[in-house]
């Protein structure tokens, strides 16, 4: 069986192919930002000397990355309603995925801020800093170099989710993909298209990660 591909016919939808990768990486930063203040926020909470806080705190977590995105989408968007809560599908679809990124955000946060050494803390306050100078200088820089590729990989997994959310109707790249192929009928073209743009989005955000972290980290520490 003999098969013409056509990829010059999606050409003329390269608008809403640009559109679509604007409103991913939209969604992407956007997810990024709101789930790691929530992921500070229980992070914190874990290591309060508070137990309530720290047991609410674990059941979120637990909860949370125990179960498919899928659900806790459906549940924001399908649910939400049953109660009068009623979204849009973007707005539903970023606050399902800061929730989500929220409890792994937590867990980074956490292991970023133990992996600081007591000692070192009661070093910074023996030489006489203040309690915030100690956190700035000694806790806060290698917290952050500690959990930079964690944080860097968890954007990139955060990206690719957002394929996920085309199930309720959000506007992104993969829901791009589907229109796109309703007015082709060219699947294959319009797939192969699509996996070649989020895998040129994932290698360019790997790289300028991993630039970030020689210029802020590396190099620093060289000097």
């Amino acid at each position: 069986m003999e098969y013409n591909f056509r990829f010059g016919a999606l050409w003329r939808f390269r608008g809403q192919i640009l559109e679509g990768v604007l409103l991913t990486l939209q969604l992407s930063v956007v997810t990024m930002i709101c789930g790691l203040a929530i992921g500070l926020v229980v992070a914190m909470a874990r290591t309060s000397p508070i137990q309530p806080l720290r047991v609410i705190a674990r059941i979120y977590v637990e909860a949370i990355r125990n179960t498919p995105l899928l659900v806790q989408l459906f549940i924001v968007f399908f649910g939400l309603p049953s109660i009068g809560i009623k979204l849009s599908a973007n707005t539903a679809a970023l606050i399902a995925l800061s929730i989500n990124m929220g409890a792994y955000g937590a867990e980074i946060l956490r292991a970023g801020f133990e992996s600081i050494r007591t000692s070192q803390v009661e070093a910074g306050r023996s030489l006489g800093l203040t309690a915030g100078q100690t956190f700035r200088h000694v806790v806060l820089f290698p917290a952050i170099k500690a959990i930079y590729p964690a944080l860097a990989s968890q954007f990139v997994l955060i990206m690719l989710a957002t394929s996920v959310v085309s199930s309720i109707g959000a506007t992104e790249l993969f829901n791009t993909a589907a229109f796109i192929d309703s007015r082709t009928y060219l699947s294959f073209e319009t797939y192969a298209l699509i996996t070649a743009s989020y895998l040129v989005l994932t290698l360019g955000f790997r790289a300028l990660f991993a630039a970030i972290y020689w210029f802020v980290f590396v190099r620093r520490v060289r000097r």
